[in-house]
């Protein structure tokens, strides 16, 4: 790859990480309890909820220093697919009152995290001769 799509693959990665990562501070913060009833009242066992920290917290991590960025963006992938079945199921096939669409922001994770699934971190990472990079 040229040095042009590198930068630009740091910046995805950047952009992407760094702000699912701000959601990730916030749920260390301010904890996890909303989620965890949500998951307890789908019948599943409420210690799922902290799978949150890993998809927001770990990968997001994983993803912005460029290290096995492909299972990272797997995993961020992946949180957003829960997210979007979990909490915004009914929104999934609607648009907001200004015509995006509803879950936009949610489907702006999910595709930037299926990039880099493709594409790996690129050379301007912490690790990319491999190919969990």
């Amino acid at each position: 790859m040229n040095k042009e799509v590198n930068i630009g693959l740091l910046i995805l990665r950047i952009g992407v990480g760094g702000l699912m990562l701000l959601h990730g501070i916030y749920k260390l913060f301010n904890g996890i309890g909303a989620i965890e009833q949500q998951i307890i009242d789908m019948g599943m066992p409420a210690f799922f909820a902290y799978g949150v920290y890993i998809g927001e917290v770990l990968a997001p991590i994983l993803i912005i220093i460029g290290l096995a960025a492909r299972p990272a963006a797997l995993v961020l992938a992946t949180n957003c697919i829960v997210a979007m079945l979990m909490v915004h199921s009914a929104d999934i096939f609607s648009l907001n009152a200004q015509g995006g669409w509803s879950v936009e922001l949610l489907g702006l994770y999910l595709f930037g995290s299926i990039t880099l699934i493709f594409t790996g971190a690129g050379r301007y990472a912490v690790s990319h001769k491999y190919w969990w990079d």
